[in-house]
């Protein structure tokens, strides 16, 4: 069974255990874009609305996309987590009207609650087939220097496990750029959402509404306007250092860019304890941070006291310095692009790794840190252990049925990840790829979803692990994130997410 736009199953409901992926498919014409007309973000359309051909118009427009429906899938996984069986599907676009931005490869990131009793993800309240959505700005955070001159709003949709009504929050946050990943903090009655994404789009110093409106934020439900999480680095107004967060200066760096070095886009909570990762754009350091103190989420009246650090041990090099040459000292040194992150225990952290996204014979393929690596805390400091590769067929391109061969994807990484406990000493990854093409827009690439089972108490790379291929998207369509359905079970043990 293979989900479409079209298709919404009105029974559709979420079982404990089931494993449900987000994912989206064009639903574009050649109508929808007519060559040579204006784009909003800039430039004049050179390629239709037909897919792939249409996100050439990537390279005369920057901010060029088109929303699309969100379709989640559910799948029953075998007894070994090796195989899975598709069996159901809900287009959330149509019980919604929340769309995503196809193709941005940083969005719908699948988060369970705290209580495990909610599935959240982000997107945009807007129309279909509608351009440049993702670089809109936000009412209230307009910047008069962003070329897309449209204003959506982004929203978080929660999904219980008692088919009840999808619940929408749209908010007022991320402007001129996405939301990547949101949080419901259920645990103590007051329910708040803990969201990652970028923002700004515009040319020039950043002005103070937009800085203030990207990284880390706080939602509530039914309330547009966020708060941003973070303590105030640099000066408000200034065109570098000016961060809500983390600051480059905070490990010797000369000031970036203000409002980017916080481009964070995955998260996680763990014992009561935020963490997020960054791992693109050219400012900031790419690598997984801890939010606030230890056990403790960040209150909505303190949010702005909130100290942003670097797990101590993980990559602390600029995002700007990281190589791409396989042939260079620091390809191996630098190359990090941390995505998901999963913990399994509180002394092992599993990571995703999606690839630095060069699409050359030298380096396809050949980044030793892509993949899912694991470290391990020993003494205060957390170390990488290693990588898992084996079995996601880094480099090597696959067919896709009425793609173009020229156009076939080869995985780069990982991006989305969840995880379970088995109970035997082990656990089990579950993961949406990454990919390189030479379709001028990767995160249009039909992509994969691929499970692995990994000895926890393993230090050294274990020879007999291998990635096991669940599932490949079709054409015209992407995977993107991935978590186990809510349960509402209060006996965590009942429930296959062990977090």
């Amino acid at each position: 069974m293979t989900p479409t736009a079209g298709h919404a199953d009105p029974g559709f409901s979420l079982p404990s255990g089931g494993l449900i992926v987000s994912s989206s498919t064009y639903v574009g014409t050649a109508a929808t874009v007519t060559i040579g007309q204006t784009l909003p973000g800039g430039g004049l359309a050179i390629a239709d609305g037909t897919y792939p051909n249409v996100f050439k118009n990537n390279t005369v427009d920057g901010s060029f996309g088109v929303t699309s429906p969100i379709i989640l899938r559910q799948y029953r996984l075998s007894p070994d987590s090796r195989s899975a069986h598709l069996i159901g599907s809900l287009n959330v676009t149509e019980r919604t009207g929340i769309v995503t931005s196809f193709s941005s490869k940083s969005e719908l990131a699948l988060n369970l609650s705290t209580k495990r009793s909610a599935l959240t993800f982000m997107g945009y309240n807007a129309p279909l087939n509608t351009l440049d959505v993702s670089n809109s700005n936000t009412p209230s955070h307009v910047d008069p220097t962003n070329p897309v001159a449209l204003t959506y709003q982004r929203a978080i949709v929660q999904i219980r496990s008692d088919r009840a009504p999808p619940l929408v929050t749209s908010v007022n946050t991320y402007s001129g750029n996405n939301g990547r990943a949101a949080i419901l903090n259920d645990s103590y009655g007051s329910d708040v959402y803990y969201t990652v994404g970028n923002a700004g789009n515009g040319s020039g110093t950043q002005p103070t509404i937009i800085v203030n409106n990207t990284g880390v934020q706080i939602a509530k439900p039914k309330t547009p306007d966020t708060i941003v999480v973070g303590a105030l680095q640099g000066t408000p107004g200034a065109a570098t250092g000016y961060q809500y967060g983390y600051s480059v200066t905070q490990n010797g760096y000369a000031a970036d860019k203000s409002g980017k070095d916080d481009n964070f886009r995955g998260e996680t909570i763990f014992h009561n304890t935020l963490y997020v990762s960054k791992g693109s754009g050219s400012n900031g350091v790419d690598t997984v941070y801890q939010v606030g103190a230890s056990g403790t989420l960040p209150p909505e009246l303190t949010a702005a006291a909130a100290q942003f650090a670097i797990l101590p041990g993980f990559p602390t090099g600029l995002a700007k310095a990281i190589s791409t040459d396989p042939t260079s000292a620091k390809f191996a040194t630098t190359n990090f692009h941390p995505f998901g992150i999963w913990f399994a225990n509180a002394t092992t952290l599993y990571v995703a790794d999606e690839g630095d996204g060069v699409n050359t014979p030298a380096n396809a393929g050949q980044n030793p840190n892509a993949g899912l690596q694991k470290w391990i805390l020993s003494g205060g400091t957390w170390r990488l252990a290693y990588t898992l590769q084996n079995g996601l067929a880094l480099g090597e391109q696959y067919s896709v049925a009425n793609l173009d061969s020229s156009l076939d994807p080869a995985t780069d990484g990982l991006r989305n990840i969840t995880g379970r406990s088995n109970g035997d000493g082990t656990v089990t990854i579950f993961g949406v790829t990454s990919t390189v093409s030479a379709s001028g827009d990767q995160g249009a690439d039909p992509n994969r979803l691929v499970s692995i089972t990994d000895n926890l108490a393993a230090t050294n790379l274990p020879a007999n692990e291998k990635f096991n291929i669940l599932d490949t998207a079709d054409y015209q369509q992407v995977l993107r994130g991935v978590a186990f359905s809510p349960c509402e079970d209060e006996d965590e043990s009942r429930c296959l997410n062990h977090r």
